[in-house]
């Protein structure tokens, strides 16, 4: 169901418990006020994004593209969720898409930055790593604005979770075409952001590096899920009688 804009801070608040609604009111207030500017530093993420994942564009065949870039695909979910917001023509499916590939993407990024730091750390120096750390977490906080734009109807969320079901499965489990792993690992390269590890170096209690990844990327799908739903049930016991 599409919220109509209320006012300048944008639709009402619903009362939600604090672990749905974890941003301050004030944070939501000034995001949605200054809507255009959110708008804008996503498309400007995107943009970055797609140039940072530019060598793995040309290592993957181009049918298997729309897979590569997951947070610029996210942000560029979330500024279109917020721009169709601004101009009247809120829709659900697209704020549910990037309500999962925002925390997602924004949690997943952190946690191999932090289970890999050697290695991402000596790739990118403490600038870049530090941006992407930040960044990343900045997904998060704008994806708990957009319950004040949409209430998660079960359509658009199953839609959002076939989505990204997909895209974990081609990421992780089934990567359909493209090279050969040159580690030997698996019989094809998998379509996830590259990390700068062998896959089958052991980081802790026995599990190797891309178990470490897919297992974030797996927990990371059902959160969203989660989140989504319960603010559903949420918002409607709070207009019932």
């Amino acid at each position: 169901m599409a919220h109509a804009r209320t006012d300048e801070d944008g639709p009402d608040r619903a009362p939600l418990p604090r672990w749905l609604a974890p941003v301050p009111r004030a944070i939501e207030d000034l995001g949605l006020r200054l809507v255009w500017l959110v708008v804008a530093i996503n498309l400007a993420g995107t943009a970055f994004g797609f140039w940072y994942y530019r060598l793995q564009f040309t290592d993957t065949p181009a049918s298997m593209w729309i897979f590569v870039p997951d947070s610029p695909m996210a942000t560029l979910l979330a500024a279109i969720a917020f721009g169709l917001w601004a101009i009247g023509r809120q829709n659900d499916y697209v704020s549910a898409l990037a309500f999962f590939g925002n925390i997602k993407l924004g949690l997943w990024t952190p946690w191999v930055l932090a289970a890999f730091f050697d290695a991402f750390y000596g790739i990118n120096g403490p600038a870049m790593y530090a941006f992407l750390f930040v960044s990343h977490l900045g997904m998060v906080v704008q994806a708990f604005v957009l319950h004040r734009i949409t209430d998660f109807p079960v359509k658009a969320v199953a839609v959002a979770l076939a989505w990204y079901t997909i895209d974990l499965t081609v990421d992780y489990f089934l990567p359909i075409v493209g090279r050969t792993d040159p580690f030997g690992y698996l019989p094809v390269l998998p379509h996830h952001t590259r990390i700068p590890v062998r896959y089958s170096t052991e980081i802790a209690a026995g599990a190797n590096a891309f178990q470490i990844a897919a297992w974030g990327a797996v927990l990371l799908t059902i959160a969203p899920l989660f989140f989504a739903l319960a603010t559903r049930v949420k918002t409607i016991a709070q207009r019932s009688p």
